[in-house]
């Protein structure tokens, strides 16, 4: 007899739901490698609209993953940094990184083709 899976059941899309999307990985990837301000994330990831930016920050802050400090000066000066809890994904993206690099010959082969 076999057992039925939920999705609630799977760490995989327990995990995915944490952290999905488009935008959550590479946000996490650049605040792994240093405190960032709002325009330095947006200068990394050139793509990303501002609304979407300032919506994937303030999810990856309710998940616990980022935190968010505000400076009172004017200018107002914002950073965002991983938490503790966000840090423990720090092995992941470096792996997943790895695997891009060695992956992307066949990657590029495999995008070729289609």
């Amino acid at each position: 007899m076999e057992m039925e899976l939920n999705d609630t059941d799977c760490p995989v899309t327990a995990t995915i739901a944490l952290f999905g999307g488009r935008w959550k990985l590479p946000i996490l990837y650049i605040l792994s490698k240093n405190t960032r301000r709002f325009g330095e994330i947006q200068v990394r990831v050139p793509s990303i609209s501002k609304k979407v930016l300032t919506n994937q920050l303030r999810e990856l802050e309710a998940d616990g993953l980022i935190s968010r400090k505000q400076y009172k000066e004017l200018p107002p000066r914002v950073e965002y940094t991983l938490t503790e809890f966000g840090k423990t994904l720090c092995p992941l993206l470096i792996n997943i990184a790895a695997w891009q690099r060695q992956s992307m010959d066949m990657l590029n082969k495999a995008n070729n083709s289609l």
